[in-house]
């Protein structure tokens, strides 16, 4: 027995493949790598989409729109215009995104096709021109409706909305980088709030239409030009309604996130 025991041990020494050698490979195909948590549902991913469309945009963009449109029928055609061209580009990135399943958006695509100097440049863009004055813009367009009612017969000082809006943007960037659950209550919560604002300006226009001010959205007055046709504003008009459409890409940033990248399926 004493022999026996020896020649096990010999052979283990000898051939250290043994049972550590088959774990692994197993060891290293299901948790060797860094990934991220998937914790973003069905749910919770919509809200992302809708939080970010529906941003500051869509309460600043339509006063531009109709300026710069000079009558109330070519601003409609604006809108819709603006609307078809996002809904093809989100319907490129949906397409994006379960092709090349990355977090990071735009840089991943631009990495893997065009080689990494491009995809380096692409997010130093992002980060340092892009992201920082759309969030400036968000944040002070908050701050701008949170003070105003105290301030109802002037403009709210430039350092309260300045403050308001750096506090803002502080606080949020602690919950996003705390924790993936909270931030996406929050963007759920806020999306909300938002959707019933919304609703509130959908429902007393219908109001105000259904008492009969609707002069301006009568055929032979909707194109009557209350300015000079511009093709300049024209174009402004189009970066207005653009910027209100913005957001919908924002998704792909957080693809590896996702529970099921291909239907956003919540976890049973």
């Amino acid at each position: 027995m004493e022999k026996g025991a020896r020649h096990r041990n010999n052979t283990e020494k000898n051939h250290p493949g043994g049972s550590q050698s088959d774990a692994s490979p197993e060891t290293g195909s299901g948790g060797g790598g860094v990934a991220l948590k998937k914790e973003i549902g069905l749910v919770s991913a919509c809200g992302i989409i809708v939080g970010n469309i529906i941003g500051s945009g869509i309460f600043v963009s339509p006063k531009g729109v109709l300026e710069n449109a000079g009558s109330v029928g070519l601003a409609l055609i604006v809108w819709i215009v603006t609307g078809l061209i996002t809904a093809v580009g989100a319907l490129c990135y949906a397409e994006l995104g379960v092709t090349i399943p990355k977090s990071g958006g735009d840089y991943s695509y631009v990495k893997d096709i065009f080689g990494g100097l491009a995809g380096f440049l692409r997010l130093w863009i992002a980060v340092l021109v892009i992201y920082p004055t759309n969030q400036a813009v968000i944040a002070l367009t908050f701050s701008n409706y949170v003070l105003q009612p105290l301030f109802p017969t002037c403009f709210p000082p430039d350092s309260g909305l300045r403050l308001l809006a750096a506090i803002c943007l502080l606080l949020l960037t602690w919950v996003n980088c705390s924790s993936v659950r909270w931030a996406t209550r929050v963007q759920d919560v806020f999306t909300a709030g938002k959707l019933l604002a919304l609703a509130l300006i959908i429902i007393m226009g219908v109001v105000q239409i259904c008492k009969g001010e609707y002069f301006w959205l009568e055929p032979k007055n909707a194109f009557e030009n209350f300015q000079e046709p511009d093709i300049g504003l024209i174009a402004l008009a189009f970066l207005q309604g653009s910027f209100a459409y913005g957001g919908w890409n924002f998704l792909n940033y957080v693809t590896e996130e996702l529970v099921d990248p291909y239907n956003a399926s919540p976890p049973c």
